[in-house]
């Protein structure tokens, strides 16, 4: 047999199954880069801050390769990470509203006997590097596979909400190699901290949807909206010594802490379930397959 006899057979396997496949060259390959790290003893530093983003990269190689298989157009899959004219009013939601999660989360915080050090807080301008940053490796990078193909794909046959359930699921799943890493922030929580951080993420899974529903599928537009909310955590309040006097994480002001971040998002994804509505979280027609250049007459039951 032929070496395009073989290549036949897989991309035929890969396109009946779309999700199992995403899913597993996503976990394989995100969990293999992160697992070595674990296993390697590898301290909290930037090389392994750039080695985590590295394995960061694990959907939208799921995703390519799905794309590939299925007969798609990769280069209109990309694009949407370069789709940036979708209105200034987006543009201002997609930077703003991280700043409104971080107030209404500080106010939390402070209001329920949270210590504020001033003298801590970080330089602003670092925020403009935590946001670029963010955006292309340190999380941004992973909606090409999470929102630029799973969603759309998902939104074929679900309502925009239980699609975003779904890929909440598997992006809180997809952590688990960070939580079992002592040395990253992640594997420093309790178990209460993680719960919660579930629950961000399933409610961060909203947003995200609203957002890319909203501008006609730009990734970028929901990367850079991801990096600013991830990058408002380095401003709360409880990023502060305030919250480890003498270098001692407290456990309640760090729980506390988790809870106050945790309840705006939360907050915010129920008002755009309401005023929206679950079916599309938008005003819009949610994208579907058409985005990868993928025909809806191609995409059959098994393959969904």
């Amino acid at each position: 047999m032929t070496d395009a006899f073989h290549e036949s057979v897989v991309r035929s396997w890969i396109d009946r199954h779309r999700l199992v496949s995403f899913l597993v060259i996503t976990y394989a390959f995100t969990w293999v880069i992160q697992g070595a790290l674990l296993a390697s003893g590898l301290e909290a530093s930037w090389t392994q801050s750039i080695l985590i983003g590295f394995g960061g990269f694990g959907p939208p190689v799921g995703a390519a390769v799905v794309i590939w298989a299925s007969g798609g157009d990769l280069r209109k899959w990309i694009g949407q990470f370069f789709h940036w004219q979708i209105g200034a009013k987006w543009w201002l939601l997609a930077l703003g509203l991280p700043f409104v999660i971080l107030v209404m989360g500080s106010i939390l915080f402070v209001g329920l006997g949270g210590p504020v050090d001033l003298s801590s807080f970080p330089f602003p301008g670092i925020y403009l590097f935590v946001l670029v940053w963010g955006t292309i490796w340190g999380g941004g990078q992973e909606d090409l596979g999470w929102r630029g193909f799973l969603l759309p794909f998902l939104q074929e046959r679900h309502s925009a909400l239980v699609s975003s359930v779904f890929v909440g699921v598997a992006w809180a799943g997809w952590h688990l190699p960070l939580f079992l890493n002592a040395t990253t922030t992640h594997g420093a929580w309790p178990l209460s901290q993680q719960l919660l951080w579930v629950v961000s993420i399933l409610s961060g899974s909203i947003l995200w949807t609203w957002m890319y529903n909203s501008t006609g599928g730009s990734v970028l537009a929901v990367a850079v909206f991801h990096a600013g909310i991830n990058g408002m955590g380095v401003f709360h309040p409880a990023d502060t010594e305030a919250i480890a006097p003498g270098g001692v994480p407290d456990p309640v002001l760090s729980l506390l802490a988790e809870v106050t971040g945790a309840v705006p998002m939360v907050a915010l994804a129920l008002l755009l379930v309401v005023v929206y509505g679950a079916d599309r979280l938008s005003n819009h027609e949610p994208p579907g397959l058409e985005v990868v250049g993928i025909d809806h007459g191609n995409t059959s039951t098994e393959s969904r």
